[in-house]
């Protein structure tokens, strides 16, 4: 059984950072992509960010220049770290990740439960 657990969400001012960190765990194979998604309110979820297994990333427009995209391998961990806020951030945001488990071929995705990230004008 494989699971995905984040942490890190949290209220923030605007202008303030915040980290979240993603673990997989379970009998993994191995991880291919990972990356963040994130849904507010009366929204449909969106991509945040995305990282391949080989460290390329990629980002939506409205957060490049403040998110920061990262994993560590060994570890099965992604991390999202967020700089200068703003209150159009406010979102549930969702790990996910392509997974090959042991004894089984091929990759399938993942979700977090998910984290709320609220920021304060």
């Amino acid at each position: 059984q494989v699971q995905l657990v984040e942490s890190g969400g949290g209220l923030v001012q605007a202008g303030g950072s915040l980290r979240l960190s993603c673990a997989a765990s379970g009998k993994i194979f191995s991880i291919g992509a990972m990356g963040w998604y994130r849904q507010a309110p009366g929204q449909q979820r969106e991509l945040v960010a995305t990282i391949t297994s080989g460290g390329s990333t990629n980002y939506a427009d409205s957060v490049k220049g403040r998110f920061t995209i990262s994993r560590e391998n060994a570890k099965n961990t992604v991390y999202l770290q967020m700089n200068s806020l703003k209150p159009e951030d406010t979102a549930v945001y969702y790990c996910t990740a392509e997974i090959s488990r042991v004894g089984i071929v091929g990759k399938l995705d993942y979700w977090g439960q998910g984290t709320q990230v609220t920021v304060s004008s």
